[in-house]
């Protein structure tokens, strides 16, 4: 016991920092080390007070921590001890019970913070993010009157929110009632949402080809037939888009109107008009994906600005444009849309989080979130004629719109097989995207997604290029 109290004794705590946490992390070292060995007793709290000169609430909660991590265990009547086994929670191997083929394996690690360099994600760099922006609208929202601790949100979704987001629709000539507007956790959570209730099981839905390699592995679990629409630099041919129309009857084509995944293309607005003239007449609801809309160089028409939002839903968000990680995304459909996804938001569960609403409807309002998108939109018109440079000089062919969106759709060189070298490229901490990701075309594997932001990268260049040669 004598060694245990000096251990404790010598853990010192700095002013400026919660103490609770330099407990919780003092101890945590100290069993880590072996200094607190497993199933030894700890002093009782009042010696812990102390020992470490804080107040008992203070102990007892920063041992509630080390309870809940299970490196303590307490014991009615006879205090607290270390515990035998020791692991801190979450830290321990994991089975990965994900799928083991090569393009499986390149989608987790495009979305695991594993250390490797990512330019084949679909996310800008951390270091581009106002992450203490973000803090401090967290903050502000914490203090503020307006959260409720103890209640649900409303199920359509922050109303001051929705009510903004009315306004910025407008100005893309989107008019919607704020009734018609609905959040969601994220933009794909909107786009199951509303397959949910327009589709029937067999039903055919188009997707462009190539595109987010989510949409085409949605349609599965709906029991849908996804029919590929090819899509390149310069649009859709709209002779082959009518006769996939009229052989495959489509529901619903899913599709990005501005700042395509990955070609980087937006319909003009003689495409947006054929489009939509096309989709009525045979009968298709539009679900337009505008989730890049913020980082947008050149505005183009939306389609449900054209169209309206009879025939189409249209979907946008942040996890792209500000953080993945505190997800907001909203809809402007149909009033008879809105409010069937208003109730199925609250059926299953998926009412979303106010506090994150709020944090995000801070930014907004503050005018520090269009600030950052202007820094961004210019960061990615400069660094994609960097990248452009050193890929041509790779011998590979750019087939998408430069300086416009995150992303560059790459032909590599001749004979090269992508798929083969992202796969190399994991053992050389490089994580890239292969065109079998984003397309079902023959050709896939001759082609490569590359995201502006995390390309524009000495070491990332470096590595492809010894790739490119090895191969």
């Amino acid at each position: 016991m004598q060694r245990q109290r000096a251990v404790i004794a010598a853990i010192e705590l700095q002013p400026g920092q919660p103490l609770v946490q330099q407990i919780a992390e003092g101890f945590t070292k100290a069993i880590g080390h072996g200094a607190l060995a497993p199933g030894g007793r700890l002093p009782p709290i009042r010696e812990l007070t102390e020992l470490l000169g804080v107040s008992k609430s203070t102990v007892v909660e920063a041992l509630d921590r080390l309870r809940a991590t299970g490196l303590v265990v307490s014991r009615q009547g006879a205090g607290h001890y270390v515990a035998r086994e020791t692991q801190v929670m979450g830290t321990e191997a994991v089975r990965n019970l994900l799928p083991q083929d090569p393009v499986s394996v390149l989608r987790h690690a495009l979305l695991t913070d594993n250390g490797m360099l990512r330019p084949g994600c679909g996310f800008l760099p951390p270091s581009w993010m106002p992450v203490d922006t973000l803090l401090k609208a967290m903050r502000g929202c914490l203090r503020a009157s307006e959260l409720r601790m103890g209640e649900y949100g409303l199920a359509a979704g922050y109303l001051p929110l929705r009510q903004w987001l009315r306004l910025k629709l407008g100005t893309l000539g989107i008019d919607v009632p704020v009734e018609q507007i609905v959040t969601t956790a994220n933009t794909m959570q909107g786009v199951d949402m509303l397959l949910r209730l327009i589709l029937r099981r067999g039903d055919s839905v188009l997707v462009d080809d190539p595109c987010y390699f989510n949409f085409r592995d949605n349609l599965h679990y709906h029991g849908a037939r996804p029919v590929c629409v090819a899509r390149s630099v310069e649009g859709i041919d709209f002779l082959a888009f009518e006769q996939l129309l009229i052989a495959h009857r489509p529901r619903i084509y899913l599709t990005n109107s501005a700042l395509h995944n990955p070609t980087g293309h937006s319909f003009s607005a003689s495409q947006a008009h054929r489009l939509l003239e096309l989709c009525q007449r045979y009968g298709v609801h539009v679900i337009e994906d505008d989730l890049y809309c913020d980082i947008q160089h050149k505005c183009t028409p939306r389609l449900a600005g054209v169209g309206g939002l009879d025939n189409v839903s249209y979907v946008c968000g942040y996890s792209k444009t500000l953080t993945a990680n505190c997800r907001v995304s909203y809809l402007a459909v149909g009033a008879e849309l809105a409010g069937q996804l208003t109730l199925l938001k609250m059926k299953c569960g998926g009412v979303t989080s106010e506090l994150t609403e709020q944090v995000i409807h801070r930014l907004l309002t503050e005018g520090s979130y269009e600030r950052h998108t202007r820094r961004v939109v210019d960061r990615l018109y400069e660094a994609s004629g960097r990248v452009v440079g050193w890929l041509r000089e790779a011998g590979c062919e750019v087939a998408s719109c430069q300086g416009e969106g995150l992303f560059l759709w790459t032909r590599l060189p001749a004979g090269v097989d992508g798929e083969a070298i992202a796969m190399s490229g994991l053992q050389h901490d490089l994580v890239l995207s292969p065109g079998t990701l984003l397309s079902a075309q023959a050709d896939a594997r001759a082609f490569m997604r590359f995201n502006v932001g995390h390309s524009d990268n000495a070491k990332v260049r470096d590595t492809f290029l010894r790739l490119l040669d090895s191969h």
